[in-house]
C-alpha cells in the first residue's frame, strides 16, 4: 500500500504507529510500515479497489486530510520492479525512481511528457513510470512535473532504494 504526499515536509503528517493502527483497526493483518513516507504492507481482507477506497475514507475521517491511496500485491510489486527499463544504467537506487499510477492516464498525456523529456531519463511501461535522475532527484527537469495535472491520475514516486525494501517485506 503506498500513500502519496504524507509526512512530506510540515503536510499530512500521520506518525506510522498511529497508521498501523488504523490499518489493522480496518481489519487487516500482518500490518507493517517501512519509513515514514507512507509505505505499508497489509494482508488485505477486501479486493485492491475496495482496500483503496476504505483506507482512504478511514485517513480522511481521523486525519481530515485527502491522501490518494494506491495498492500493489506482491507480485504486482515485483513484475513493476522486474519491468525496469534502466537496469544497471540506473545504479543509485535514490536517484532511480518508480511511479505508481491510480488507473491509466488520460489519452495523449504520456506522449506530451515524453516529448518534453527527450533525454531518455523517462519511460513508461506498463502502467508505471521510470524516472533516472543522475544528477539527484531535486537538481532533475522532473523534480517541476506535476504528475496529477500532467496525467489526469493520482502518481506516487518512490525511490529503487524503498522499493526494495517493499520487496524484501512481500
Amino acid at each position: 500500500m503506498l500513500l502519496r504526499g504524507i509526512n512530506v515536509g510540515k503536510a499530512k503528517r500521520i506518525a506510522m504507529a498511529d497508521l498501523r493502527s488504523l490499518l489493522a483497526g480496518l481489519g487487516h493483518t500482518e500490518v507493517v510500515t517501512v519509513l515514514q513516507s507512507g509505505n505499508a504492507m497489509v494482508t488485505a481482507t477486501t479486493e485492491p479497489t475496495v482496500t483503496e477506497q476504505l483506507v482512504h475514507a478511514a485517513i480522511t475521517e481521523r486525519f481530515g486530510f485527502d491522501v490518494a491511496v494506491l495498492v500493489r500485491s506482491a507480485d504486482e510489486l515485483a513484475a513493476a520492479i522486474a519491468a525496469d527499463p534502466f537496469g544497471q544504467a540506473a545504479p543509485d537506487g535514490s536517484k532511480h525512481l518508480l511511479g505508481f499510477l491510480s488507473r491509466p492516464p488520460k489519452a495523449g498525456s504520456v506522449a506530451a511528457v515524453l516529448d518534453r523529456h527527450p533525454d531518455g531519463n523517462l519511460r513508461f511501461e506498463g502502467g508505471h513510470l521510470y524516472l533516472w535522475c543522475p544528477d539527484g532527484v531535486l537538481k532533475s527537469p522532473f523534480a517541476t512535473v506535476d504528475w496529477q495535472r500532467e496525467l489526469g491520475v493520482d502518481v506516487t514516486m518512490r525511490n529503487w532504494n524503498t522499493l526494495t525494501k517493499l520487496a524484501a517485506l512481500a
